[in-house]
């Protein structure tokens, strides 16, 4: 107990410059308050003694505005940076140098017994305000922005941001299918608002469907009209240089880009 104890006043030193010396640590630092009885209270729950490691639970609340249920799992050199308003649900487990900022949330999304809460693995960043809800993983060094809402798996090093939240890899290799969609888009004068393979929300992933299909139908067409002119001879087939929107179209692509940008401020 005691080593662990260095252990976390360690981590307040090496994760906030504010901190100024132990005393100061151990006497006005809520989340050091808040995993020392939660630590006494996971022993006592481990023990059976579930009704007084609730009470216990229930007093670190109080006393710190940080609840964390006495059956949650949590590892070495954990930090809870201000730590009001942080909840941690029962089956959540939560490994070694992981760092919660206030008003984080690891819920479930069913009344359900078992496995309900998030696994947050080492290293893992949760910003002020992020809900983590359900049973699945949060791999290694990925950090979650403030106020996100992640339902799903987020992948080792990667950051979640929004609400629902997406994804942003570092270093992720070229996608050759978003490539084209791109290409594609800027050949005919249309920039989809945001839409970029970082991305994961629902409206985006339409208009990815929406431009794979165009691209087709205008490859059928472009087919059609050469089929055309071979057995007319008097048909004219389109140029491929030509320009598939007129202005006037491309002014109203234009004014509904706008109008999203508008909508999403």
């Amino acid at each position: 107990m005691l080593k662990q104890l260095k252990e976390d006043i360690q981590a307040v030193f090496a994760r906030d410059p504010a901190a100024r010396n132990t005393l100061e640590v151990l006497t006005t630092y809520p989340g050091i308050h808040a995993l020392l009885m939660h630590r006494v209270a996971h022993e006592l729950w481990n023990k059976d003694c579930k009704g007084s490691a609730r009470l216990l639970s229930s007093f670190s609340r109080f006393a710190t505005g940080i609840e964390i249920h006495p059956g949650a799992k949590i590892g070495r050199r954990f930090f809870i940076d201000h730590g009001m308003g942080v909840v941690i649900g029962e089956t959540a487990e939560i490994g070694d140098d992981v760092t919660l900022y206030h008003g984080v949330t690891l819920g479930g999304t069913t009344w359900n017994k078992g496995k309900r809460h998030p696994t947050l693995e080492d290293g893992v960043i949760v910003g002020a305000g992020a809900k983590i809800l359900g049973p699945f993983t949060v791999h290694k060094n990925a950090k979650v922005g403030s106020n996100a809402v992640v339902t799903k798996e987020v992948p080792e090093g990667a950051t979640a941001v929004g609400n629902p939240a997406r994804f942003i890899i570092k270093n992720k290799p070229a996608d050759d299918q978003e490539a084209r969609r791109r290409d594609y888009a800027a050949s005919i004068g249309f920039q989809p608002y945001a839409a970029t393979e970082d991305q994961s929300d629902p409206v985006l992933d339409g208009m990815r469907v929406l431009l794979d299909r165009l691209q087709q139908n205008e490859k059928r067409m472009n087919l059609l009209c050469q089929r055309l002119s071979l057995l007319d001879p008097t048909f004219k087939s389109q140029q491929q240089d030509e320009q598939p929107y007129s202005a006037e179209e491309l002014k109203i692509i234009e004014d509904v880009r706008r109008e999203c940008e508008t909508q999403s401020k």
